[in-house]
């Protein structure tokens, strides 16, 4: 029921705005099957939301979200997926913001992982960064610790994010440092100015609940 989907991006704004436990939150839409891709997925929707209530772990989504959402998502018998995370490192800002707060570059963390890397592209270098996005995310798909991933946006094409999660971190950076068009990506990116603002950010998995196409993928692995 996409037209659902698609309404809900803009009614979700307001209890959003409203909620007092949420300090930054981002509608986003994803690409086509939740993957990278630069066509959008009219069914698929994501949002991102960080509480100021670091201790909630609760499949509750009232608790999480509000109960307009959970009333929404209960009516369009939607499925819902929702992972917990706690940032442990990182850097950069998004809309100007550390919206998770002062991280660090690196800690000792080293367990199953999530990433997630958002940019704003320059209109100039939108070609470049599109025509690499294919050969690194079926390398990424096939990587060694790679568990899922998704590709999701704040304004198509232009402001996009990457979430992916892996068994471990050192299988996460043997894909990062050690692929060659990934790192060819990180190269240019750096070297051309592809990004007028980006923001890389590490998190330790707390709890998932919910299916994604009826499954857990952190749960399956």
């Amino acid at each position: 029921m996409g037209w659902a989907g698609f309404l809900s991006m803009a009614l979700f704004r307001v209890p959003l705005f409203f909620n007092k436990q949420i300090s930054f939150w981002k509608l986003l839409g994803c690409g086509k099957n939740g993957t990278f891709d630069i066509h959008p997925d009219w069914r698929q929707w994501g949002i991102l939301t960080v509480n100021r209530q670091s201790s909630i772990v609760n499949e509750n989504h009232k608790l999480l979200y509000g109960s307009l959402l959970k009333a929404w998502w209960k009516f369009f018998r939607c499925e819902t997926y929702t992972i917990i995370l706690e940032p442990i490192e990182g850097h950069g800002t998004w809309d100007g913001k550390e919206v998770f707060g002062k991280l660090p570059k690196q800690s000792e963390y080293e367990g199953t992982i999530a990433i997630l890397t958002r940019a704003t592209i320059r209109l100039n270098r939108l070609q470049n960064f599109w025509k690499h996005v294919d050969a690194v995310a079926t390398q990424m798909n096939n990587a060694d610790g790679f568990i899922t991933s998704f590709g999701i946006g704040e304004i198509p094409w232009i402001k996009q994010a990457t979430f992916s999660v892996w068994q471990s971190k050192e299988q996460m950076k043997n894909f990062a440092y050690k692929i060659k068009d990934h790192t060819e990506v990180v190269r240019k990116t750096r070297q051309e100015n592809w990004y007028s603002e980006d923001m890389f950010v590490r998190f330790k998995p707390i709890a998932s609940f919910g299916s994604l196409h009826d499954i857990d993928p952190l749960k399956l692995k």
